[in-house]
């Protein structure tokens, strides 16, 4: 998945990412909304790391997601849903 993958379906992912990274409010995951770079800084303030392991973390985060069924059916059929 990329990230504008995640960023389109933030609401539906927030649930992963409080899990991943807990000491992140929800509210702060509302705010963030799917900026990459403010996900990236939030993390790297939150749990007191480096930038580039915040963005590590990031990166192997978002390739371990697996699409929903919603947004799966959303890929396939090129970014938009159709009736069928």
């Amino acid at each position: 998945m990329d990230w504008n993958t995640v960023e389109r379906n933030w609401k539906e992912l927030k649930g992963k990412l409080k899990e991943k990274w807990g000491n992140i409010t929800d509210d702060e995951l509302d705010a963030i909304a799917g900026e990459r770079e403010q996900l990236v800084g939030k993390i790297q303030i939150r749990y007191e790391i480096a930038r580039e392991e915040a963005e590590r973390q990031v990166n192997a985060f978002v390739r371990t997601i697996k699409p929903s069924v919603n947004v799966q059916a959303f890929l396939i059929r090129g970014g938009g849903f159709h009736d069928c």
